[in-house]
């Protein structure tokens, strides 16, 4: 029977035993969790105790910083009054330009009066940056404050401030203001109006309204103005109050801050990190008995994770696994951060995220092929991968059976290798060829440039000296016939020395010899051109409209080269107005003051702007990012040098080619060239029609 007592006895013993070393384990992890909390709870209400002293003290210090700016400010303000009251006296009469030029200064002031011994208005100048705010008989009204201010100044020989007093408009609203009145030798008064809100936005500096309002309150705390930052909500505020003693007048400057709960950051006390400390070393001492065993148990596997992870972190190579129903299994952190998903997203999935939309379907039958007992190729294959955001990159993926220990095929493993930098490498040496290429088709068009010149010279030379001896042959007959035959031979010959200066012009930019500017008449620069312009408008139906301002200055320039960056712009309009569906073509020539630039440079460095409009259809973004890039040409016949050339020169001459859309249609090219100011040319303004 005792046996059977014993029996019985020795489960329960058993059972009290693991509730009393599972009670004494909770015990000392619910004291460790009890020491930190109230650790934790006094280190933040310290922190932020201590947070709101130095934002108080920061405020208080801003609050001074502001005042002694206000008082500063008040000072200089009757400086400046007391200089405009002495040249009144000693003139006799009120200086009304000085009076406008300081109203002009000064924001904070509304008005500037001059007024007798008896208080009667002489004169008055008010604000040019607020409308008329004081009426006659409404400043009538306000005599007794300036009443009470000119007292206090006769009694201290010195500037002195009336009390505050609100003043409205005709819209409705209003504001508060004071007067200052300055006595003068000769029996006058100077008085000056001051907004008190315009008072704290100019006398104020901005850094110290940035964050915080500003405010001027009556000693009793009635509201007067304000600036600043309205409050925001959810914000805690701070409060700094000091005395403006004005003479006459005393008023409460107050500055409130709004900011946020203080925030949360460390501020250790010693005292109490050292005793709260104590108390946890007592509480780990207690519990490294319990976790002793546990250390020994996980230390193994611990390890085990270590490196697998290491392992894991190290490769750069993505690596998938999916069972035999086509379910990812596994990926590791490569693999997550090459398609941007977490493992989460993607383990459990058998259609994969990653998949481009358009290429899902063919994915998926390739998955099917592969789970069904498709060998994959041992070298691999390429494919197109999505990332999170959205973004296609190329990947290389090789594929293997996943075989367990017991020799079984439990699914898939995949090893991916992202191409894009692959990809990104060859581009770029894409990109350098074809700049090679590019290069090496500009010097041969240097070299072509270069022969030309030097072979059409002499035909160049001959045709004008066949035109002159032609034109010496007709000089002696008279006659309608021969007039006109005289005329087209002096044209033929004016053309060909054009030709060759232009020749020689190419033949000097392209050896980079630097260039003869001179001074040129713009009206020069389009008479030069006109006549092969009118020539292609006649032939394309085209309006030629002329518009320059009036006493344009001569210009610094290489003349041919810039005659042939005009011709090849009307050109270029011409032919982009040259539609069946463009019924009125007009073409726009302007030249005028560059705007917004002469005066910000040197008067000796203005500039002119030409201005060259068509009304065509315009010029789309695929096309205006190439615009200006050599051989890029929308023509079948163009050569695609054009327009970078014509950007060449105007930038050799420190000028700049500009486009910008027409308004309604069209394009408008712009350039600008330096003006000779030195020299200024009398144009009269001009509008023609060709």
């Amino acid at each position: 029977m005792v046996e059977r007592l014993h029996s019985s006895i020795a489960p329960a013993r058993q059972a009290f035993a693991r509730l009393r070393s599972l009670w004494q384990r909770w015990f000392l992890w619910l004291l460790l969790a009890l020491l930190v909390m109230v650790l934790l709870t006094t280190v933040v209400w310290l922190a932020g105790r201590h947070e709101a002293e130095q934002v108080q003290v920061v405020l208080d210090h801003d609050t001074a910083d502001a005042l002694g700016e206000l008082r500063g400010g008040l000072q200089r303000n009757a400086q400046s009054l007391n200089a405009l009251l002495t040249d009144a006296t000693h003139a006799g009469h009120w200086p009304e330009e000085e009076a406008a030029a300081q109203l002009r200064a000064h924001r904070e002031w509304l008005r500037l009066e001059w007024r007798d011994a008896r208080l009667r208005l002489l004169a008055a100048t008010d604000t040019p940056y607020r409308m008329r705010l004081f009426e006659p008989a409404a400043r009538e009204a306000m005599r007794s404050d300036i009443a009470l201010a000119c007292t206090a100044a006769n009694k201290l020989s010195s500037a002195a401030y009336s009390p505050s007093h609100y003043v409205s408009n005709s819209a409705g609203t209003g504001m508060e203001v004071l007067e200052v009145c300055l006595p003068s030798e000769a029996g006058g008064y100077l008085v000056a109006t001051y907004s008190l809100r315009d008072t704290l936005t100019e006398l104020v500096g901005p850094t110290l309204r940035r964050g915080q309002e500003i405010t001027f309150t009556e000693p009793d705390g009635t509201r007067l103005a304000s600036v600043g930052v309205a409050r925001r909500v959810g914000s805690r505020v701070f409060t700094s109050q000091q005395l403006l003693d004005l003479p006459g007048v005393t008023l409460m400057l107050r500055v409130d801050g709004w900011r946020s709960e203080p925030d949360l950051f460390p501020n250790v006390l010693t005292a109490l990190v050292t005793a709260v400390s104590i108390a946890l070393v007592s509480v780990l001492v207690l519990l490294a008995r319990d976790t002793r065993r546990r250390l020994r148990a996980e230390r193994e596997l611990a390890d085990t994770l270590a490196f697998r992870k290491a392992m894991e972190d190290s490769v750069i190579t993505g690596l998938r696994a999916r069972d035999l129903q086509g379910r990812i299994t596994y990926v590791n952190p490569a693999f997550c951060a090459m398609v941007g998903f977490t493992p989460e997203e993607l383990i459990g999935t058998q259609e994969a995220p990653y998949w481009p939309t358009e290429l899902a379907h063919e994915y998926q039958q390739r998955q099917d092929l592969r789970l069904g007992g498709s060998v994959p190729p041992r070298n691999g294959f390429e494919s197109v991968y999505m990332r999170k955001d959205g973004a296609r990159f190329p990947v290389l993926i090789f594929e293997a059976p996943l075989i367990n220990a017991h020799g079984m095929q439990t699914g898939w493993m995949s090893a991916f290798v992202d191409l894009s930098e692959q990809r990104r490498i060859e581009e770029i040496s894409r990109a350098s060829l074809e700049r090679l290429q590019a290069s090496a088709r500009l010097a041969t068009v240097g070299e072509m440039a270069s022969l030309l010149s030097h072979e059409l010279t002499q035909p160049l030379a001959a045709i004008a000296s066949y035109a002159t001896g032609s034109l010496n042959l007709l000089g002696g007959e008279a006659g309608g016939a021969s007039a006109e035959l005289s005329m087209a031979m002096r044209r033929i010959g004016e053309q060909a020395e054009r030709a060759g200066q232009v020749i020689r012009s190419v033949h000097d930019f392209v050896r980079r010899r630097d260039r003869t500017r001179e001074p040129v008449a713009p009206q020069a620069l389009l008479d030069a051109v006109m006549p092969l312009v009118r020539l292609q408008a006649q032939k394309l139906g085209v309006r030629i409209d002329i518009e320059l301002e009036s006493a344009l200055p001569q210009v610094l320039c290489d003349r041919t080269l810039v005659e042939q960056v005009l011709l090849n712009l009307t050109r270029n309009a011409m032919q982009a107005m040259d539609q069946p569906a463009i019924t009125e073509r007009v073409l726009l020539l302007r030249v005028a003051t560059a705007p917004g630039r002469e005066e910000s440079v040197p008067e000796a460095r203005r500039w002119l702007e030409f201005s060259v409009a068509d009304i065509g259809c315009g010029i789309d973004d695929a096309v205006a990012r190439r615009l200006f890039t050599p051989f890029f040409t929308t023509r079948t016949d163009g050569m695609g040098l054009g327009l970078s050339l014509c950007r060449t020169v105007v930038e050799q001459h420190g000028g700049a080619l500009v486009f910008e859309p027409n308004r309604p249609s069209g394009t408008v090219f712009r350039f600008t060239l330096p003006a000779v100011v030195a020299a200024p040319l009398e144009i009269p303004a001009l509008a023609a029609n060709a």
